[in-house]
């Protein structure tokens, strides 16, 4: 680790590309034996990935949620994942997911094949319903997950009029 990052166990401030950069060419020579010539940038709209290589201008963009929330060695494995996309592309072998060079590479370097699931975007997944209709006149009650007008709608058994609640 160099000394001039944040720390040895918190290699980057979530944000501050220049120690990303840093750090993925630190990673690239020590794992790839292969220099990272292009740039790595965090990018804070990545919500469902945890990074992207992008064939037009070999840049790779990380998402600083996954460093704050999961920590930097899962983000490691990450940018070793984006850096086998990058080094295959350039070398002109199979750099897709579904290439067995890709598949061989990402495996001899411990890269992750899936980004893990950020903690923050499961809040609300235990409890799929947001809305609860009841009938006035019988009290049957149905789960809707998109709020609605209530006026606009009757009860299916008694034909009464229906109440909207938060669950």
């Amino acid at each position: 680790m160099n000394a001039n990052w944040p720390s040895a166990k918190f290699p980057v401030k979530p944000g501050d590309d220049r120690d990303l950069q840093r750090w993925v060419e630190t990673i690239s020579l020590r794992v790839f034996g292969k220099p990272f010539l292009h740039r790595a940038v965090f990018n804070s709209r990545l919500r469902t990935t945890g990074g992207r290589y992008f064939l037009s201008d070999h840049r790779i963009e990380i998402s600083p949620r996954h460093l704050k929330e999961l920590g930097p060695e899962v983000v490691e494995g990450i940018i070793r994942h984006e850096l086998c996309h990058y080094h295959l592309h350039l070398e002109g072998k199979g750099y897709r997911h579904r290439d067995a060079d890709f598949r061989q590479l990402l495996e001899s370097v411990n890269g992750l094949r899936y980004t893990p699931s950020l903690p923050s975007a499961s809040r609300g997944k235990g409890r799929p319903y947001r809305y609860v209709l009841r009938c006035r006149k019988c009290g049957r009650e149905a789960y809707r997950k998109k709020r609605m007008d209530p006026a606009r709608y009757r009860c299916g058994v008694c034909r009464g009029a229906l109440t909207l609640h938060d669950c």
